[in-house]
C-alpha cells in the first residue's frame, strides 16, 4: 500500500502517466534540452516513459512516510534504466547540464497535475510539491553522479587508446625495432612505453631497439631517467638500445643537468641509428651502382 505521504503523487503517476510523459517532453523542448539533433521524438518519448515508470516504482516501494534513499534496493530499476539512458546520452554528446535539466524538467508536469488534483487543499498541495521537489532533485543529483562516472570511464578508455596509439613499436627490419616518441613522456606513459616495448621484443626476438626522441618536446631529468630505465630494461631482455634524435639543444640540456647516459648508444638521427642497428645484426647498406 502506498504511504500517505506519496499517495496523491502515486495516483497522478499511475493515472496521468501518458500526459506526464508528453508534458515532460514539452518542458524539455522549452528548456532547450530535448536535443532533437541527437534523438528522434520516438527515442526521447521512450526514454521518458521508461524513466518515469521506474521512478513511479521507486516512489511506491522506496518512500517510507517522507523518507527515501535512492541507493536502496527499491530504486534498483530506476538506477538500471538511468545507467542505460545516461550511457546512451553521453555517447551522443549530451552535456552534464543538459542531463540534469532533462530530469529536473519532470517537476513541471508533476506540479501541474498536483495543482489540478488538489485545487482546494493548499496544505496538501504544498506538502506534495515539496515532496516532488525532494524526489526529483535527488533523482537529478544521482543522474549527474552517474553521468560523470560514465563520462570518466569513456575518457579513461580514450586515454588508454591514445597511449597505445602514441607508443607504436615498429619493426624496421628483421630483429630491429624502433619506438618513435612524440610529445611529453610522463610516468604513466613511460610505463606504457616500457610494457609495449618489452612485450614486442619478446614476440619479435629483437636484438636492437631504437628509441627515437626527435618528437619529444622537452627532455628534463625525469624524461631522461625514463629513457635510461627503458634502455636498461631492453638490455635485461638481451637486446641493445640506441637512443636517436639527440639534437644539439638536447645534448646541451642533458650535460647541464648532469645526466649520464652511461653505456647507452646515442645518435643524432634515426637514419644514423638505423645504419648502426643494421650493422649490429649483420647487415650493411650499399648504394645500387645503377642509380
Amino acid at each position: 500500500m502506498p504511504q500517505a505521504a506519496t499517495a496523491t503523487i502515486l495516483t497522478i503517476l499511475e493515472t496521468k502517466f501518458s500526459a506526464i510523459v508528453e508534458q515532460w517532453l514539452g518542458t524539455q523542448v522549452k528548456e532547450g534540452v530535448k536535443r532533437s539533433d541527437l534523438f528522434s521524438d520516438s527515442e526521447s518519448r521512450a526514454q521518458n516513459a521508461e524513466l518515469l515508470k521506474a521512478f513511479a516504482k521507486g516512489v511506491r516501494a522506496g518512500v517510507t512516510d517522507d523518507d527515501f534513499d535512492l541507493a536502496d534496493p527499491a530504486w534498483e530499476d530506476l538506477r538500471a534504466v538511468l545507467a542505460d539512458v545516461t550511457k546512451e546520452r553521453v555517447s551522443r554528446g549530451v552535456t552534464p547540464t543538459e542531463m540534469a535539466t532533462f530530469v529536473l524538467a519532470l517537476k513541471v508536469p508533476l506540479f501541474a497535475q498536483l495543482q489540478k488534483t488538489l485545487p482546494d487543499n493548499p496544505s496538501s498541495l504544498i506538502f506534495d510539491v515539496l515532496m516532488v521537489t525532494r524526489l526529483v532533485d535527488a533523482f537529478a543529483i544521482y543522474t549527474n553522479e552517474v553521468f560523470i562516472a560514465e563520462r570518466e570511464q569513456i575518457i579513461e578508455r580514450q586515454r588508454e587508446e591514445m597511449l597505445e596509439l602514441s607508443t607504436p613499436v615498429v619493426e624496421l627490419w628483421d630483429r630491429v625495432l624502433t619506438l618513435p616518441l612524440i610529445g611529453t613522456l610522463d610516468s604513466a606513459r613511460a610505463q606504457e612505453v616500457m610494457e609495449n616495448l618489452l612485450e614486442t621484443i619478446l614476440q619479435r626476438q629483437a636484438e636492437v631497439v631504437i628509441l627515437d626522441i626527435t618528437g619529444v618536446s622537452t627532455v628534463d631529468t625525469q624524461v631522461a631517467q625514463h629513457l635510461l630505465r627503458a634502455a636498461a630494461a631492453v638490455r635485461l631482455m638481451g637486446a641493445e638500445c640506441i637512443i636517436s634524435g639527440i639534437s644539439p639543444m638536447i645534448a646541451q640540456t642533458m650535460v647541464q643537468l648532469g645526466i649520464d647516459v652511461g653505456t647507452v648508444s646515442t645518435r643524432s638521427s634515426i637514419r644514423t641509428a638505423l645504419a648502426d642497428a643494421l650493422g649490429k645484426v649483420g647487415y650493411t647498406i650499399q648504394k645500387n651502382r645503377d642509380h
